[in-house]
């Protein structure tokens, strides 16, 4: 952790006298509270739900992988020790095409963690879970004041400062207010800020499953005609999927009864594992890319999917919020230490620099994966499979992706590399 420097809180009555403003209490909105709270930054979260929403069993069914860098960030702002017991680590990774009739390709992809080193590629976690933690961090941190439920009735963003008023009549001022509400943020529309979309006809159908055997850390993405079908592991003999189908087909395997729904699975999960059994309720998600045309506007700065929003056929939705966040928490802190305006032009400009070419970069390669897989064109799908077993025989090539996917591949900012904010 960084060196805490002194706390500027001042509260009178209504008001707060805030340097951060953020808007949103997602993972990602949390995560920079935290860690802003974390060094000493006077921070105010406001987000529109009671937390006890967002930790029930029925509001998200979703858990992330979270990238190798992207734990670094959370072991750097103290997060680490409230989520270790819930973190599934991913030591193998396995990618392959395939259909439901014929399963998957003799022809593959295999990642070892240990081809590059000592370290999972990275961990599976609950999104409850994640929240979780956030929460109870936040609990100790005397430099973040917490708003929730609130909403922001007005916002007004000036050359002078940041100036918000909450419906129940509290004003914020700060430095700089952040937009972490997600793809729908009004924080984004009301700067006026375009957003590039584009729908998927895929829906993720997400739900958890108990399995018979060990899973060994191993991750499994099998690339059907429909979509990429993943299997990854968490804590407890349970496996995450995140099965992508057409969204035509999605409403009629999700209204099976759970003994149907389970038979569907098999069929491409197959028995690798075991006997396997629904542990939680199912989810489904529309997919789609989405793309902010700027990350930042006046004291302003966009982070999470309130910047981008990519399809999960890689996994790294909130990594590269994640790395969003570690970003933008040390442009403010190096201005702050220079007796900067942490909310001026040169510090967004910085952020928006920073992290634009990774987010272009990946939202494409998503983009182009998912149009490459979700075929079942014989010639293609030839192609495909000859082009990861070609792959799979290059060790640098692989070892290369395989730091990709550790999100350890760049111009990290560092708390990605593990060190101090």
């Amino acid at each position: 952790m960084a060196t805490v420097q002194k706390t500027s809180w001042n509260q009178d009555g209504d008001r707060i006298e805030a340097e951060v403003l953020v808007i949103g209490g997602g993972m990602a909105g949390m995560t920079l509270g935290n860690a802003l709270a974390g060094a000493g930054v006077a921070t105010a979260v406001v987000d529109s739900s009671p937390p006890e929403d967002l930790l029930d069993v029925g509001y998200d069914g979703r858990a992330s992988a979270i990238a190798w860098g992207s734990a670094q960030v959370f072991k750097g702002i103290g997060l680490w020790p409230y989520l270790e017991s819930e973190a599934g680590p991913i030591v193998d990774i396995r990618v392959a095409d395939g259909t439901v009739e014929r399963g998957p390709s003799m022809l593959f992809l295999h990642y070892d963690h240990e081809d590059i080193g000592d370290d999972p590629f990275g961990y599976m976690i609950e999104n409850r879970a994640t929240r979780r933690g956030l929460f109870a961090q936040a609990k100790d941190l005397d430099a973040l004041k917490l708003l929730s439920p609130a909403r922001v009735a007005t916002l007004d963003r000036s050359a002078g400062g940041v100036d918000a008023e909450l419906e129940d009549g509290t004003r914020i001022r700060a430095r700089l207010v952040v937009g972490a509400e997600g793809r729908l943020s009004p924080t984004r529309e009301s700067a006026g800020i375009p957003v590039s979309h584009l729908a998927y006809n895929q829906t993720a159908i997400v739900c958890t499953v108990a399995h018979e055997c060990e899973h060994n850390g191993v991750a499994v993405e099998c690339f059907l005609p429909s979509g990429p079908f993943a299997m990854l592991p968490m804590t407890n003999r349970r496996m995450n999927i995140v099965w992508t189908e057409r969204s035509d087909l999605t409403p009629g395997f999700m209204a099976l009864d759970d003994a149907a729904f389970l038979a569907e699975l098999r069929r491409r999960f197959g028995d690798w594992l075991g006997e396997i059994e629904l542990t939680g309720p199912r989810f489904a998600y529309p997919l789609s890319l989405q793309h902010a045309a700027r990350y930042t506007d006046q004291r302003l700065a966009l982070i999470g999917d309130a910047a981008h929003g990519i399809h999960p056929i890689a996994g790294q939705g909130l990594n590269l919020g994640l790395r969003d966040v570690a970003a933008l928490a040390e442009a403010i802190m190096d201005a702050r230490r220079l007796g900067l305006d942490i909310g001026g032009a040169d510090v967004l400009g910085r952020y928006e620099r920073w992290r634009r070419f990774d987010t272009v970069l990946l939202a494409g390669v998503t983009d182009a994966l998912n149009r490459l897989f979700s075929n079942d064109i014989p010639p293609v799908r030839l192609a495909r499979d000859l082009g990861l077993a070609a792959v799979n025989q290059l060790p640098p090539l692989k070892k290369f992706l395989m730091r990709h996917a550790m999100g350890a591949v760049g111009d990290l900012p560092r708390l990605v590399k593990g060190e101090a904010l």
